[in-house]
């Protein structure tokens, strides 16, 4: 599973949040890592396996990518051709065509760009009565919280918020994908899903249908019918508990992906919820900024093996 990937030298780098962002250099390294360890498989080769047509071979590997950044179509797009490799991406549906990116990640760009101070935030949190608790320092540790206090506020009341803090916000960078970017991901063999309408946690969501079944229908509205793959999706921030995976699954997803890191069990067949791994440029780089296959090997072979979903059982052979 991965988010952002850039080029230190592209101006969206100096203010993405690097938990969920790696420069396209390890991003490389990881490829050839996988081509190395594992088959790379495509969605279409999933979901057939999950309908019985055919099985996948050994050590399958699916990459994803979750949100629906700009930046996988500019820079993980032209490696992944480079090296013949497909991938899935999961996109917010809302954000399709949206120029400025999430509201968790556009406070943190602000943070890193010195537009807006963590005493700022926590003193408009606490004029809409937050309980934000001691004064915070400037770090991003304190930084982080007060997202999560953004997060935990009534939708009316944290739009209230983040209308305040506007002017601090924008950043004049395009940061999600368009429907051009969208067509010329499916021309170079990445899949698409749904990662929910809004990107509100499904756990949180007043209108859950609408988180699933909306998703679909506000996607068609936006692009070409031809392009929506609506066999699949991924759960925002993989939010979610049994109730949630089971109205997904309702909803007419074939496959459901959790942020559970996990390796699946594909034989007899390939399970409906599956879990995945993912990584941080720390993971697999060290103190001198080598990439060390070690470490990502280590990281990805000693994930526990776990069946998601009760109607397919335990092997082996897994699909990370």
């Amino acid at each position: 599973m991965f988010h952002r990937v850039l080029d230190p030298a592209d101006p969206r780098w100096k203010s993405c949040d690097p938990d969920y962002t790696l420069p396209v250099d390890l991003f490389i390294r990881s490829l050839e890592f996988f081509r190395r360890h594992y088959n790379v498989v495509a969605m279409e080769d999933v979901l057939a396996a999950r309908r019985g047509l055919k099985g996948l071979p050994p050590r399958p590997l699916l990459i994803t990518f979750d949100d629906g950044w700009a930046d996988n179509a500019d820079f993980a797009l032209p490696q992944l051709h480079r090296q013949g490799l497909p991938a899935l991406m999961f996109v917010v549906a809302d954000a399709v065509g949206a120029r400025q990116p999430f509201y968790q990640e556009r406070i943190f760009s602000a943070w890193r760009r010195g537009t807006l101070r963590v005493s700022t935030l926590r003193e408009e949190l606490r004029a809409l009565g937050a309980d934000v608790g001691a004064p915070a320092n400037e770090e991003e540790a304190a930084l982080r919280r007060l997202i999560g206090a953004v997060e935990e506020l009534e939708p009316q009341v944290r739009a209230n918020l983040l209308e305040r803090v506007a002017g601090c916000l924008d950043d004049e960078l395009r940061h999600m994908v368009d429907s051009n970017d969208l067509r010329r991901l499916l021309d170079h063999g990445i899949g698409l899903g749904l990662h929910g309408r809004t990107h509100t946690p499904m756990t949180r969501a007043l209108d859950l249908d609408d988180e699933l079944s909306g998703a679909r229908t506000t996607l068609a509205k936006r692009l070409e019918p031809e392009i929506l793959a609506g066999e699949t999706m991924s759960f925002p921030h993989g939010a979610h508990d049994a109730n949630i995976a089971r109205r997904a699954r309702e909803a007419g997803y074939e496959l459901v992906f959790t942020s559970v890191p996990a390796l699946n069990p594909v034989r007899p067949t390939v399970g409906w919820l599956l879990g995945r791994t993912g990584f941080e440029a720390e993971t697999i780089r060290d103190a001198k900024g080598r990439f060390r296959p070690d470490w990502l090997a280590l990281y990805l072979f000693r994930k526990p093996r776990l069946s998601l979903a009760p109607d397919y059982s335990s092997s082996s052979a897994d699909v990370r």
